[in-house]
């Protein structure tokens, strides 16, 4: 095996390759302001070849590339690679590997597609343009044969503009989570070349590629990077993308009468419309035949099984111009109008009547895929038809089991929801939106701390997200088309972002890097400061407070908004202290003061906890889970008062299930969003001693309360909630306490907690220098797991009487109700009494 490649192999700072594009879209120059002249925000698609010659090939070769917006890199009609990952366009990534094993002797041929998106897109956002560059997609590519040559994206390419694809496929449908979701791919093959990837292609009728240039007061109209708008070029820090081939676990076929309207662009609406009602088809098997009658058309529902994040493929024999609508859901279509806020993904194929081979190229996910065949007469022969998963590799060597299969069912579901969110980002769901959500992710990152021995994905997300506005406070949203708009944030999901910070301070001891992101922790902390009243505590704070999807109160001023933000406070000087940034520190811990002092306002005596809020200076009778919670976690309640309040707060007499947003059909409610737009927040359960229930997301807050509490042996009681989610085949967690999607990595706090908390393994030091272990069985007869580390594998077997444990550092042990012991790294039996 070759060495990886590394940026080390190309260390000059200027790339040999050229920025270059299709010739049909020729550049005019202007003399507008910077930024003022914008793309046309249009969808276009590049085709791009080079033919090389070669007697030998190098034992390596390094390459790397990158675009805007995505490109598929092929090498003799074979994928090599495809990427680059999302990326502010100021920071784009490139990515790296080697050449070499994709290459022969002779004739070679490199083909590059490139997908320039135009409009923002929830993973993808413009870049502000130059006179030139940023207005198009664009393409570089570089590869170091050996002996000083070299293979450079130049104008010596031969390139196309395709019009085989259109985006068509949104006119008429619903937008996915409120904006410009993951595209809907309309591809008509009758006008692509099937071929156009492999080496005996004729290409002579093409272009040649235009080099771009950055044309700007200072640029030098350079067409190497590093250029403006996008800077020095990062390279990839996380791992290639990638899965198992998955096929139908059944399909089912019917014929229907009446003809499909091909008068809606949406293939995704064609499906909506194609009288669904119910499914009572014929089952079948792929390979498949069927008749597309004249009059009729044919669907088909496949169900993959199990919720899958990747690219559709299959191949078809039928004649051109038979059109293929796929509608990509999580569950059964209901009869009825869609959702506005629902699942709208899909694809378009239409047969050239040769060599039909599709594979989608934005990943979707979806268990089940309705499939209309329709606009040709005749047979129709699918031979394959199958899911490519791209999703985050999860290094093996990591697990946990114990005495309840139920908590092992529900372990397991949480690595494969976060898995299924893990992409080139931690994103909220593969099925819907594809965001990387600022707050969302600090539990995906958490989930990967605990069982993925690949950490990198866990701290990238912490760079991704590092991208404040001017203002100080970062995106709710990152990379996409809610920081593009520039528009209200969510306060809070900042200072999840922090505790993120918080984490790699804690798991890595990387100072570096804690550094690096400090100057932003102040911003988001400092943000807040207008906020803050005489007495200490946050009021009236601005744009979206959200915490959670749970009916809580945070007009005014807000018990939980003040805990949040000093928790925030306390961990910045924590770790200002630990980089004796003394300043830093001694700032926030006099700020954390004010507010611990303050905090005394929301304490109501008589419950035992703390209230949601306090309006026009009178308290509020509302109370929520979190409140008392988050109270505890940020130390503003003070240690007496731990127990009790997690005591009621947990309480499952008092606790009730209350949203603002959730229907009771399990999808999100239009009426409920309208009355939240007009701020109307009415309670409709008793006040007076009801509990409002932290929904999925924030329970880690709400078990990190438990644990911080001394009362970690009551959490196996209450992971068994989520047991609701593993019903109707489903091996995912879902988004909410009965409504939302069935796979969000936000919600699987119990995976992180039955490491964190039930067999009690945490960093002790920072840098995990030391291991914490912690045994807290509850009702469990026995536990056992294994856990990475920096240092290596931590693995932990503990019943009621006996911990045995095999740690590379030293080991702080502590049992209910005995002191701490330390051990030295290595394996030891230790009884439990």
């Amino acid at each position: 095996m070759s060495t990886p490649v590394t940026p080390q192999d190309f260390p000059e700072i200027r790339w040999k390759g050229h920025w270059i594009w299709v010739p049909e879209e020729q550049f005019q120059l202007s003399m507008g302001m910077p930024g003022a002249d914008h793309p046309l925000e249009q969808e276009t698609h590049g085709l791009f070849r080079k033919t090389i010659v070669l007697d030998t090939i190098p034992k390596r070769v390094p390459t790397r590339i990158t675009a805007d917006s995505r490109y598929a890199l092929y090498v003799n009609g074979q994928e090599v690679f495809r990427g680059p990952i999302r990326s502010q366009p100021r920071r784009l990534y490139y990515d790296l590997f080697d050449l070499a094993p994709y290459l022969k002797p002779g004739e070679n041929v490199i083909a590059v597609y490139v997908k320039y998106y135009g409009k923002p897109k929830s993973y993808w956002m413009p870049a502000a343009p130059n006179t030139v560059l940023g207005k198009s997609g664009i393409l570089v590519f570089e590869a170091h044969l050996g002996d000083g040559n070299w293979l450079t994206s130049d104008d010596s390419w031969k390139a196309q503009k395709s019009e085989a694809w259109s985006d068509e496929g949104h006119n008429g449908a619903p937008l996915a989570g409120g904006g410009g979701g993951v595209p809907i791919e309309i591809l008509d093959a009758r006008k692509l070349p099937a071929n156009w990837k492999d080496l005996n292609f004729d290409d002579s009728a093409w272009g040649n590629a235009q080099r771009v240039p950055s044309v700007h007061i200072g640029g030098f109209a350079h067409t190497q990077p590093p250029t403006d708008p996008y800077g020095s070029l990062y390279p990839r820090p996380i791992a290639k993308l990638g899965g198992a081939i998955v096929l139908p676990e059944s399909i089912s076929t019917e014929t229907v009468s009446g003809l499909v309207d091909e008068t809606i662009g949406s293939p995704v609406v064609r499906v909506a419309q194609s009288r669904i009602s119910g499914h009572s088809g014929t089952q079948a098997s792929i390979p498949l035949k069927l008749k597309v009658p004249a009059g009729g058309f044919v669907r088909l529902m496949m169900d993959i099984g199990r919720i899958v994040s990747g690219l559709v493929q299959f191949t078809v024999r039928a004649p051109a111009g038979t059109t293929f609508d796929l509608s990509y859901v999580e569950a059964p279509i209901k009869p009825g109008p869609m959702d506005f806020l629902g699942v709208h993904a899909g694809s378009r194929y239409i047969a050239r009547g040769d060599y039909d081979q599709f594979e989608v190229f934005d990943s979707n996910g979806f268990r089940y895929i309705y499939l209309l065949v329709h606009g040709a007469v005749g047979t129709v022969e699918i031979s394959h038809f199958a899911v490519r998963e791209l999703i985050y590799p999860w290094q093996t060597g990591a697990s946990f089991s114990c005495s309840d299969e139920t908590l092992n069912r529900i372990y397991a579901a949480g690595i494969r929801t976060v898995n299924l969110n893990s992409h080139d980002a931690f994103i909220d769901c593969p099925t819907r939106e594809q965001r990387a959500w600022v707050g969302d992710s600090v539990v995906h990152q958490m989930v990967h701390l605990a069982t993925n021995l690949d950490w990198r994905l866990a701290w990238h997300y912490l760079t991704l997200a590092n991208s404040p506005r001017s203002d100080g406070i970062l995106p709710m949203s990152v990379v996409g088309d809610i920081e593009s708009s520039g528009s209200f944030t969510i306060p809070d999901w900042a200072l999840h972002w922090v505790h993120g910070v918080y984490n790699l301070y804690r798991f890595t001891g990387d100072a570096d890097k804690v550094k690096s992101f400090m100057p932003t922790i102040e911003r988001i902390l400092r943000w807040y400061l207008p906020y803050q009243t005489s007495a200490g505590v946050l009021k009236d704070v601005a744009e979206w407070n959200l915490v959670d999807w749970g009916s809580l109160f945070v007009e005014d001023t807000s018990s939980i908004v003040t805990a949040l933000w000093a928790r925030g406070l306390r961990e910045f000087a924590e770790m200002a202290a630990w980089l004796e940034e003394n300043a830093s520190r001694r700032w926030a811990e006099a700020l954390y003061r004010k507010a611990q002092t303050g905090f005394e306002m929301f304490w109501d005596e008589a419950r035992g906890s703390y209230i949601d809020h306090i309006k026009e200076g009178v308290p509020q009778k509302p109370m929520s889970q979190i409140a008392g919670a988050i109270a505890v976690c940020s130390g503003l309640a003070p240690q007496e008062r731990w127990q009790r309040i997690v005591r009621n707060v947990t309480d499952p007499q008092k606790l009730v299930v209350r949203s603002w947003t959730g229907s009771d059909s399990g999808e999100y409610s239009q009426e409920k969003i309208m009355r939240q737009m007009q701020g109307i927040y009415e309670a409709n359960w008793d006040t007076d001693y009801q509990i409002v229930i932290a929904q999925p997301f924030i329970s880690y807050v709400v078990h990190d309360a438990v644990a911080q509490a001394g009362l970690a042996d009551s959490l196996p009681d209450l992971y068994l909630r989520w047991e609701q989610f593993l019903e109707g085949g489903y091996d995912t967690i879902g988004e909410c306490w009965g409504w939302g999607t069935h796979v969000h990595g936000w919600s699987c706090t119990p995976t992180r907690d039955m490491i964190f908390y039930t067999l009690g393994i945490m960093p002790a030091e920072a840098g995990y220098s030391k291991v914490r272990i912690e045994p807290r069985l509850g009702r469990l007869t026995w536990a056992k797991g294994t856990v990475p580390s920096p240092h290596g594998l931590i693995s932990v077997d503990v019943t009621a009487d006996t911990l045995t444990f095999d740690s590379p550092v030293p080991a702080v042990v502590s049992f209910a109700g005995r002191l701490s012991k330390e051990y030295p790294a290595g394996q030891h039996t230790i009884s439990a009494h």
